[in-house]
Parts: structure tokens; C-alpha cells; sequence
């Protein structure tokens, strides 16, 4: 979703991608083209200190798209190789309601909560139509679901999560992110379902560049 679209992030209709197997994904064409199916960074960022390969996802919760690639790229992540580290980043075009939506996953992570409560942040969002953007109506939520409010309070608020914005912020500049969902490899690349087509050839895009990545071309 292009930031110009966020607007519609509520129509039903942009809810459409199937759930697709990480089988099919691998079985997908892998001949891409760059600046097609995906985008090779004119200036990379630095590489991870970890020396895997790194791939984040950006997203809002917010966004549709993001909310129907969700299964399918959970279950691809659950399934890569142990060279391969993956992290999610929540993006903020602007204030509201993004930051509030940076800040519930960086507490959920912070308090090791995303496992549990990520996938239902989406369907609060899509399916039972809460904003989930002011901070008493989100402690509701997480409390409803088992979580200690005054807790997730505190690391909602907290100078960790508020550092990570700011990581965030500086992550999606390397990356020029404008939408989402957004896949980044490595700091030198970048595909998404508006430019591979679909969720499975998003995740077979990602593949190949992973493998580029590995063999450093």
C-alpha cells in the first residue's frame, strides 16, 4: 500500500490475497527483474553485524495488504534458514495513528508478546474495526487478551520503545520506503507484492535476492 492510499485501509474489497504455502513460494519463477519485480538500493546500507542475512518486513498495521500477507510471510519466516535473520518494522507516514501502531509492537516485542498477540493486533484493527490509536483504548485490548496493562503501559511509553522509532525511522530511509508491505534484504534490496504481483511471488522474489545476498552480487 502507497502512502497515498492509506485513506482506503478500510475497504473490504483490498482484503483479497489468499493464504499461500511457503511451498509455493519456493516454487515460483525465480528469473526477476530488477526495477520489475524488485529494486536494487543505489547506495546499500551497512551490513547486519550478524553476519546473516538479514530481511525485515515494513508494515503498518493499518494496511489491508499487510494484513493479507501476514499469514503467508509467517509462515515463510517460521521456515528460513539458519543464516537468515528476519525482523518486522512498523513504518510511520505520519503521525497519527502510526506511531501509536510503532509503539504497541515494540512493546509487544519488548514484553516477548508479538507471537502471541501480532496476528491479533491485525484482526482488532480489520475485523473488529478498533483504531487501536490512543493508549487507554489499546491497554483494553492487551488486557482483554491476558496482559498485564500497567505493564505494557510502562514499555509502551518507555525510552527503549522510543529509541526503536527512531531505528525504524532511519531503516526505512535506507530502504526509501513508500509503502507497504515492503520486504528489504540485506540493506541492498527491496521487493514488495506491488511490484512482484501477488504474496507468492513476493516471497519467491525474496528467495532469489536472499540467494543474491548469500553469494554477495
Amino acid at each position: 500500500m502507497k502512502r497515498r492510499e492509506f485513506s482506503m485501509h478500510l475497504v473490504a474489497s483490498a482484503v483479497g490475497a489468499a493464504t499461500l504455502s511457503v511451498g509455493g513460494a519456493a516454487d515460483a519463477q525465480s528469473d526477476f527483474i530488477e526495477g520489475t519485480h524488485f529494486v536494487k538500493l543505489s547506495q546499500p546500507g551497512p551490513a547486519p553485524v550478524s553476519g546473516k542475512v538479514e530481511v525485515v518486513e515494513f508494515f503498518w498495521y493499518g494496511c489491508p495488504h499487510c494484513y493479507a500477507f501476514e499469514p503467508s510471510l509467517d509462515t515463510w519466516q517460521k521456515k528460513l534458514p539458519a543464516d537468515v535473520e528476519f525482523r518486522r518494522i512498523p513504518v510511520a507516514f505520519r503521525e497519527a495513528p502510526f506511531v501509536a501502531h510503532q509503539r504497541i509492537y515494540f512493546a509487544l516485542d519488548a514484553m516477548g508478546l508479538v507471537d502471541a498477540l501480532h496476528r491479533k493486533v491485525f484482526s482488532a484493527i480489520h475485523l473488529d474495526r478498533l483504531r487501536l490509536d490512543k493508549l487507554p483504548e489499546i491497554v483494553d485490548f492487551v488486557s482483554k487478551n491476558g496482559v498485564d496493562g500497567a505493564k505494557f503501559s510502562e514499555a509502551f511509553n518507555s525510552f527503549s520503545v522510543q529509541t526503536k522509532i527512531r531505528q525504524a525511522k532511519q531503516l526505512s530511509e535506507v530502504y526509501r520506503i513508500d509503502g507497504v508491505p515492503t520486504l528489504g534484504i540485506q540493506a541492498r534490496f527491496y521487493t514488495s507484492v506491488s511490484l512482484a504481483g501477488s504474496p507468492e511471488r513476493t516471497l519467491a522474489v525474496a528467495d532469489s535476492l536472499i540467494q543474491r545476498s548469500r553469494k554477495k552480487i
